[in-house]
């Protein structure tokens, strides 16, 4: 008999997707390409803790995602700064090459 695909939580798919559409659709174009470039990579493989975190994020503004993930300003101590960390290490040019 093949291997059995893991089981995914269907709860956590949906959640997934809407996060992706939060993230792809930030009504600020640089923001959408950062945000929303990172979330296609990162959220598939994100826990149910991530998420909360991620979605923490996605609940402010705009200008200040963008100034955190690019490193002008630091995020306020209820954001996961890990998690800032990794938007920064994302390479959305890389991606936008197709990289």
């Amino acid at each position: 008999m093949g291997e059995k695909a893991p089981m995914t939580d269907p709860s956590l798919d949906v959640r997934r997707k809407r996060l992706l559409h939060r993230a792809r659709y930030r009504g600020f174009k640089e923001a959408d390409i950062l945000v929303g470039g990172f979330a296609e990579t990162a959220l598939a493989s994100m826990s149910a803790a991530e998420l909360d975190a991620f979605e923490e994020i996605l609940a402010a503004n705009d200008h200040d995602i963008y100034i955190w993930v690019t490193g002008n300003a630091e995020p306020p101590a209820q954001i996961d700064a890990g998690l800032i960390a990794r938007m920064r290490a994302f390479d959305a040019a890389a991606k936008a090459r197709g990289g």
